[in-house]
């Protein structure tokens, strides 16, 4: 098999031949160019903190030490704010050796400050699975800013395939960008390719938005229904500027427009800790095709996921928040990223989740 990350069509494959295993059967979408995104199950467990399961140690055996009580997510339940939940998912996987997997949340979630990772049985890392690996996968969910309604088959998550090593080296990054350029401006590449912040608009003075302190609860199923002014403060300056407010939540976006080439995928990660007090929530997957042959120029911008931790801390226009790290696919996908799905953030600018409507 050729080294990298796997397609939608290679992903069928591996559900053929029963290394990815489902509760119920596929539905339409589920499927992405370089990912599938995973279902919530039937049931959600409160538990007192999160956990890892640790080596050789089962899922089932440390929740008989954290459960709290049980929730049927049947009709739909309610994960409140700053509780942690964990929720067995209806795929599984029976990974044949040679294939590892990594998880992340996708955009809707990261938006909504979903904190949503993956565990497995004898998992001592979130999001990362072992080729090999035979068992349940599960994910963790902490809501950090708002309550969410949830029902099984709700999808928070998506999970992505590599065979063998597929991450560009900077070199292999700068050699890409030669040949088809994957940012606006000048490319910043160091372990990955570099993003920075936009607070100053071409247009108006709205940077952003901020997460308010005490909402109501968002289902999760309604698409465009909910007023944007209920739940956030739009962050507005004109001296390229703002003051990030330890604990807060905020959506920004990325100075630069990017590409992801069709025969490439990404992962968003943060620039260094040491650069700030603050980190960049990322959500995770672009997909092959973001940004490619967008309108207007180069790529789509990509939008930040921004949290401040111990002490206020001044962010400014132009500053490198985080990096793309690219990484080779094992083949062109049938389908990409914008072109015949139902690619929600293509072509974005500042952008709320799907959930919200704004003015």
């Amino acid at each position: 098999m050729t080294q990298g990350v796997l397609p939608d069509t290679e992903i069928s494959d591996l559900l053929d031949r029963g290394a990815i295993r489902v509760d119920q059967p596929l539905i339409a979408g589920q499927i992405q160019p370089a990912s599938l995104d995973l279902r919530l199950g039937t049931v959600a467990y409160r538990v007192r903190a999160s956990f890892l399961a640790g080596k050789n140690r089962p899922v089932e055996s440390r929740l008989e030490e954290f459960e709290m009580h049980r929730m049927d997510l049947t009709n739909g339940a309610v994960l409140e704010k700053g509780a942690v939940y964990l929720v067995p998912l209806m795929e599984s996987l029976a990974l044949p050796d040679g294939i590892t997997a990594v998880a992340n949340a996708k955009s809707s979630t990261g938006r909504l400050d979903l904190l949503t990772r993956v565990i497995t049985d004898g998992g001592t890392e979130f999001d990362r699975i072992i080729d090999g690996y035979h068992g349940p996968l599960y994910a963790e969910i902490c809501p950090r800013s708002f309550s969410v309604l949830v029902r099984p088959g709700m999808r928070l998550n998506q999970i992505r395939f590599r065979s063998g090593q597929a991450v560009l080296e900077d070199g292999d990054l700068m050699a890409l960008h030669d040949r088809e350029a994957l940012v606006s401006g000048e490319a910043v590449i160091d372990h990955g390719l570099g993003f920075s912040v936009d607070l100053l608009p071409d247009t108006g003075d709205l940077v952003g938005y901020r997460a308010k302190p005490h909402t109501g609860v968002i289902d999760l199923d309604r698409i465009g229904h909910y007023p944007a002014s209920e739940f956030w403060e739009e962050i507005r300056t004109r001296d390229g500027r703002i003051i990030l407010d330890p604990g807060a939540f905020y959506i920004l976006v990325s100075r630069e427009a990017v590409t992801i080439p069709p025969d490439y995928a990404a992962e968003m990660a943060p620039f260094l800790a040491m650069v700030g007090e603050f980190r960049v929530h990322y959500a995770g997957f672009f997909d092959p095709g973001f940004g490619h042959g967008a309108a207007g120029g180069v790529g789509s911008r990509g939008v930040l996921e921004v949290r401040c931790h111990e002490a206020p801390f001044v962010l400014e226009h132009g500053q490198v928040v985080g990096r793309l790290v690219y990484e080779r696919m094992a083949a062109r996908p049938q389908t990409l990223y914008g072109a015949g799905i139902a690619s929600n953030y293509q072509g974005q600018g500042l952008k709320l989740s799907k959930h919200f409507k704004v003015g």
